[in-house]
């Protein structure tokens, strides 16, 4: 991938994305559409069924929550049609069904066709979100940091944007929402056709990979990598420990909103908390990522992460105590007050998702071959979705037991130890190596990655010094001195021997150079050296 322009180390978002090639810009720009387009309809469709179509709650409940299930439920399915037949065309399909789906909530005036409607929008859901993501790891290459970083402020953009331009168009009418929305889903799908090319997304080995039909592990209708990815322990464990903090994240749609209305009795705070969160997204990612990547590494960040994200409920669980629920609107300054736990809150989980995200996304690609980068994200969102669910159930009878037994501190320590409690399973699992990149050598029959320069034949690679990861060739790849340290006219070591000089790094090593945007040898594939700031 292409470095920062002329040599020169990125600063903030905007250099950040100008620094990357042209597949990872439009790969931003996609994520930023299908937010907008997304959160343009969504938070309004609830009072579009039990306002305009006058459906009793229980049918709302259902319609919405088909959503979710098919979503949810199909992530693998789209992750594994990515591994098999290319990202760019299951990330198309998705737009597609998405367009046609959001224009069928628009005339859909019937139960069954709304719940097909909805069905639909999960599904495409489950379509492109897997594949846009193994798309921009595999393109991304040595980069996938500081790419996802990009990613996630492009994605808080557009949860900033889509609710404002709503809001807008539904006080003409919901059917309007829903046709922009469809018809911005629908270019999308046929820009996407024609400007995103196949890039690193076509088929994780090239020619003959596993990314090519009747190559091995697709033949057999993806069971082949399903049962490869079950079978992988970390995969699990990692997901398993990770699924806390999806349920913490969301507390900024679920308690963040409920505690804001029982102590001001207005949604004034609500859409505070959203602004507060995605301006601080859209402005820092880059610059927390870059700074935690210097200092911790990829497992000691997200460990970090997560108890800054534990952490954030602590003001809430200080407050709770001194604050009476509001039965109206009270003035402006004590509602300032009233407020500043739950902005302090946000806050906090804003900047523990920052600090969390890109490496999270990068492990996942680190733990397993690069033929299952699709399923594995696809796996990882289903238990990540399973998490949200039962964090949601448990922390709304938290809230419920706090104040009927006279401890409103109690679902905000709970949401805490469930922060503490993650932070400790991914520092146990890094320190029993479970979070060590692994080989990706293809299976039998496939050809070796044409992205990775450090691929070797089978019979010259010693053990355990395979590259971990076909598309990161890492700046200390196995046997290669650390940045800095490499005379310029060293001869090459022989073939299948170690070279003189220290021993090989580790694969944290590795994706701690990663973070902090290094190249080989400190320099940028360009060839000028970077001095991080």
């Amino acid at each position: 991938m292409t470095g920062a322009a002329e040599g020169r180390p990125t600063a903030g978002t905007p250099a950040l994305i100008r620094s990357f090639d042209r597949p990872v810009r439009l790969l931003l720009v996609n994520q930023l559409t299908i937010n907008t387009g997304f959160y343009m309809l969504m938070p309004y469709l609830a009072g579009h069924l039990s306002g305009t179509l006058a459906l009793p709650a229980a049918l709302v409940g259902l319609i919405l929550g088909v959503r979710n299930l098919s979503q949810q439920g199909l992530f693998l399915v789209g992750g594994t049609l990515a591994d098999r037949f290319g990202c760019k065309p299951v990330i198309v399909a998705g737009c597609g069904v998405r367009a046609v789906a959001f224009l069928m909530l628009g005339v859909a005036g019937s139960v069954p066709a709304l719940v097909a409607a909805s069905a639909l929008t999960g599904f495409a859901g489950a379509l492109f979100n897997p594949a846009v993501r193994a798309y921009l790891a595999r393109e991304a290459g040595e980069r996938r940091v500081e790419a996802f970083a990009a990613f996630n402020a492009f994605g808080q953009l557009g949860i900033l944007i889509g609710p404002l331009v709503g809001l807008l168009l539904n006080g003409v009418t919901f059917t309007l929402v829903c046709l922009t929305a469809g018809v911005m889903f629908a270019v999308l799908t046929v820009a996407q056709v024609r400007a995103l090319p196949p890039g690193a997304g076509a088929g994780p080995a090239g020619p003959g990979g596993p990314g090519t039909a009747g190559a091995p592990g697709t033949a057999a209708g993806g069971r082949a990598v399903w049962r490869e990815v079950a079978a992988d322990r970390s995969l699990l464990r990692f997901s398993l420990a990770m699924a806390g903090s999806y349920a913490l994240n969301f507390q900024i749609y679920l308690g963040l909103p409920l505690e804001v209305r029982r102590v001001t009795a207005g949604e004034f705070g609500v859409t505070l908390v959203f602004v507060v969160s995605g301006v601080m997204t859209v402005i820092g990612q880059a610059r927390v990522t870059a700074w935690a990547g210097r200092r911790w590494g990829p497992s000691r960040a997200i460990a970090r992460g997560l108890v800054l994200m534990g952490l954030a409920f602590v003001p809430l669980a200080v407050a709770a105590p001194l604050t009476a629920t509001a039965t109206a609107p009270p003035p402006a300054a004590a509602q300032v007050l009233l407020l500043l736990p739950v902005l302090g809150a946000a806050v906090l989980l804003s900047l523990a998702t920052m600090i969390i995200y890109p490496f999270e996304m990068t492990t996942v690609v680190a733990l397993g071959p690069e033929h299952t980068v699709g399923t594995r994200y696809g796996l990882y969102s289903t238990l990540a979705g399973l998490g949200v669910a039962a964090g949601n159930l448990l922390s709304g009878w938290a809230l419920d037991l706090g104040r009927s037994v006279g401890l409103p501190s109690l679902p905000w320590l709970g949401l805490t130890a469930v922060g503490a409690g993650c932070a400790v399973a991914v520092r146990a699992l890094d320190r029993a190596g479970r979070l060590a990149e692994r080989s990706t050598a293809s299976p039998e029959g496939a050809s070796p990655d044409p992205l990775s320069p450090n691929t070797t034949p089978p019979d010259t690679t010693p053990p355990d010094t395979t590259s971990p990861d076909a598309a990161s060739p890492g700046p200390s790849s196995p046997g290669t001195p650390p940045p800095d340290t490499v005379p310029p006219d060293a001869a090459p070591a022989a073939p299948g021997r170690h070279p003189p000089g220290p021993p090989a790094r580790t694969s944290g090593a590795r994706l701690r150079d990663a973070a902090a945007g290094r190249g080989r040898a400190g320099r940028w594939p360009g060839g000028r050296r970077r001095h991080a700031r």
